[in-house]
């Protein structure tokens, strides 16, 4: 299997420790095959999961696994006519909002569709990676690649600062964020880690997750009182 093709049929069984208690509704953008949305199914009784995804033959393959799936850019569709706000318990957005123009806006329109209690969990690569820092450095190396960090397609790079602005730009706090893929204890990075007292995480964490939350009793936010990210 291919680094490309895992990007639509791969689980991402990561995000588990940070689903909330209940997901009876879900949404999945840039949902693939549908294997998260089918890993999370396994593990909450989700009664209502909807999907979005660009690419027509992914979408196809996953219409078994939604309630519903829209196939086109989530930057264009009008989500709030097709999802009730503050309806939602679950929203991913996992290696998506690296691809879009406008990322900021769409987290805005997305949180006003969580409901109370609800979380938004975003995953996004890192920018600031030892590997990426030193062949930029020492070779003046920025190649653009079918996969992975400089993915030709990707139109914005992110910090774990930026990632988690991103993240609550609709105005739901922040929960928690770091390191998507937690290193084994006999790991090197994890010595490292332990030594510098996490002082060189950010140079050695390849990917984030950050996970923002509606509080129990307060549902999805106006666009109006949605904190004001810029876009550029």
């Amino acid at each position: 299997m291919s680094e490309v093709q895992g990007y639509f049929d791969r689980a991402r069984t990561e995000i588990g420790p940070h689903l909330p208690p209940v997901v009876k509704r879900m949404l999945d953008v840039g949902c693939g095959d549908g294997a998260t949305t089918d890993f999370v199914q396994s593990r909450r009784s989700v009664t209502w999961a909807a999907g979005v995804e660009m690419s027509a033959d992914a979408a196809e393959r996953a219409k078994g696994r939604f309630s519903e799936i829209w196939c086109g850019d989530v930057e264009k569709l009008d989500l709030h006519l097709k999802i009730p706000a503050s309806s939602l318990d679950l929203i991913l957005c996992l290696d998506v909002l690296e691809h879009l123009v406008d990322p900021w806006t769409v987290v805005k329109r997305l949180s006003v569709l969580i409901a109370p209690g609800g979380r938004l969990i975003i995953s996004v690569p890192n920018i600031r990676n030892w590997k990426f820092i030193a062949k930029l450095l020492f070779r003046g190396e920025f190649r653009y690649r079918d996969a992975g960090l400089l993915d030709r397609t990707h139109l914005r790079f992110f910090v774990k600062e930026t990632a988690e602005q991103l993240a609550v730009a609709g105005g739901i706090p922040l929960l928690w964020s770091g390191n998507a893929h937690p290193w084994k204890p006999s790991d090197m990075r994890a010595l490292l880690s332990r030594v510098s007292f996490g002082g060189l995480d950010d140079l050695m964490i390849k990917q984030y997750i950050v996970v923002a939350g509606a509080p129990p009793g307060i549902g999805g936010v106006s666009l109006l009182g949605a904190a004001e990210v810029p876009s550029g």
